[in-house]
């Protein structure tokens, strides 16, 4: 290696050999630029390759091979440096060249390789003898001892008498890719079986155990599928705008109680993805304003949007006491999932609208169906009560029977009103003794005046202190009050819904049972699976029986920790 001027510029020369023999050349060179100088070809390539220069001066008859050589040498940098592994393989099967990534493969993997590249070239020569004119390369995978994956693109190489001299691959580890792919469909499957329902199975269930059914299934996927153990799935009430917590795992009650809306700002990280209806990905909760306190322990997080039909129904958040414990992949495969989610709830709501929506279409049609024979008959009654003016006892047993008809028809108009109604409970004069009952102090919460009425005679009549509330607010504030044995809520009402009149009860006194009723199902916010984590006693599906509702209160009673 020559000697490399002391100067330091900016314009850099490679000079080689004699190229600047002459020695005023040489001096002027040295004045301008910063020169190093080589005496063989071999130093120029190495120099060059190490190095770069802004000019190269060399005699003529060297200078068409060397800057050959120099596009050649960028050509094998190139290659050297791609993360896949590149090969040229004979059609023994022998290795002629490899860059350094397949060089790094193991011997399994490189032994597949040649493998492949063996297959090509046979491959390729059939194609050829059949008069195919152009021979393509083949593509194969393949998934080693360790389960990694690769992919392998084989190309034969022809010379320019078109024949096969030996064959190129390309090779790449796509273990990760792979990976990706089956959980992707893993949740897809899981998701589909979510959503997949017997119709036997479902038509034997009550609207709670269809519910519990499909909680179970998104717990299951959850858990099994995305690995992840705390997680809480929010719905969106559209009247109030406020996010209601339905299913959740690790989250501890106090945090679930927590009001939010969906709004951008004070409402957390749920409240801001269920308004904007994009994802949003924590890495670490200290460094975030949005977070608002959730797992014990939290360090990051992972909020998704529930979107059905392009509209936001809620929000599903997971958390972990990892820092940056979500990444993109999660982002991903929570989103596919959160569809499942939001479909199987949507399925909930049907289900728990199908009673109400099918007892209403039965009355009308019997009440189409009855109305005209009933007023025939009422008529036909009258007519007959004034032909038989002075006989009493016949005037009064038709009186009797007109009266039977307008109580058919009026009872068959009551189904077809949208409200629930209590079917089989009876007004009871008379007080009956039952030393379970007798004495209780028990608050009645419902918005229908018949219903509360009703069952508070009831419980009066078996010796019951009954006090009534027709809105949770009210029954809250009864219930910070004074003590109550049993609480009985109704769970849709004005002000307080009956999840709320249950956690004042429980907040209160842990040991104070409670009992929700509900309309064929109907439970917007999904009270009672939250209820149910908490310490519900029963659940009344309207319409019920007394005997129902008695039983249920003296289960709860008796079930109270002395």
């Amino acid at each position: 290696m020559g000697k490399t001027s002391n100067s330091v510029k900016s314009f850099r020369v490679l000079v080689l050999g004699a190229a600047a023999s002459d020695e005023e050349f040489h001096d002027w060179i040295d004045s301008h630029a910063c020169v190093s100088h080589v005496d063989t070809f071999e130093e120029a390539l190495q120099t060059l390759r190490s190095e770069s220069f802004d000019l190269v001066i060399s005699r003529a008859a060297d200078f068409i091979p060397l800057q050959g050589v120099h596009s050649t040498s960028q050509a094998a940098a190139i290659i050297d440096s791609v993360s896949q592994g590149v090969c040229i393989v004979r059609q023994t099967g022998d290795l002629d060249w490899a860059n350094p990534t397949f060089l790094s493969f193991s011997d399994e993997v490189r032994d597949k390789v040649r493998e492949c590249c063996v297959e090509t070239s046979s491959w390729a020569q059939e194609q050829s003898q059949s008069g195919s004119d152009k021979v393509r390369g083949r593509r194969f995978s393949f998934t080693t001892s360790a389960n990694e994956r690769y992919e392998v693109t084989a190309t034969p190489v022809v010379d320019i008498h078109q024949r096969l001299t030996q064959v190129a691959a390309v090779v790449g580890n796509v273990t990760n890719a792979g990976r990706l792919q089956d959980q992707i469909e893993a949740i897809d499957r899981a998701g589909r079986e979510m959503l997949s329902l017997d119709t036997e199975q479902v038509a034997r269930l009550n609207p709670q155990e269809r519910l519990s059914l499909l909680e179970q299934k998104v717990l299951r996927c959850t858990q099994e599928l995305l690995h992840f153990d705390n997680f809480e799935i929010r719905i969106l009430d559209r009247q109030t705008n406020r996010l209601e917590p339905v299913l959740f795992s690790g989250t501890p009650s106090s945090c679930t109680n927590t009001e939010l809306f969906a709004e951008a700002e004070g409402n957390g990280i749920c409240g801001y993805v269920a308004s904007r209806g994009r994802s949003y990905i924590c890495p670490n909760v200290a460094d975030d304003p949005r977070y608002v306190t959730g797992v014990n322990g939290a360090q990051s997080s992972l909020t998704v949007p529930l979107t059905l039909h392009d509209q936001v129904i809620g929000v599903a958040n997971f958390e972990s006491t990892k820092v940056a414990a979500f990444n993109e992949d999660d982002r991903q495969f929570v989103e596919i999932f959160q569809r499942y989610i939001a479909l199987a709830l949507h399925i909930f709501e049907l289900l728990a609208s199908e009673r109400q929506t099918t007892v209403g279409q039965v009355g009308s049609n019997m009440m189409g169906e009855i109305t005209a024979p009933v007023n025939d008959i009422l008529t036909d009654i009258e007519n007959l009560v004034e032909d038989y003016i002075g006989h009493d006892d016949l005037r009064h047993r038709l009186r009797a029977i007109s009266e039977n008809a307008v109580r058919i028809r009026e009872t068959v108009k009551e189904l077809t009103v949208a409200k629930p109604s209590i079917v089989g409970l009876r007004r009871h004069a008379a007080r009956r003794r039952d030393p379970i009952l007798e004495g209780r102090r028990i608050l009645l919460v419902d918005d229908e005046d018949v219903i509360r009425e009703t069952v508070r005679d009831v419980l009066t009549g078996y010796g019951c202190d009954v006090r009534t509330a027709s809105d949770g607010g009210t029954a809250i504030k009864l219930i910070g009050e004074g003590k109550f044995d049993l609480v009985l809520s109704d769970i849709k009402m004005p002000v307080k819904n009956g999840y709320e009149v249950f956690a004042a009860a429980k907040n209160e006194n842990p040991n104070t049972p409670v009992i929700l009723t509900t309309g064929f199902g109907y439970d917007p916010n999904h009270s009672i699976i939250r209820a149910r984590r908490e310490g519900l006693s029963a659940v009344l599906f309207k319409p019920f029986k007394v005997d129902q509702l008695l039983g249920e209160i003296r289960s709860a009673l008796k079930s109270v920790k002395s």
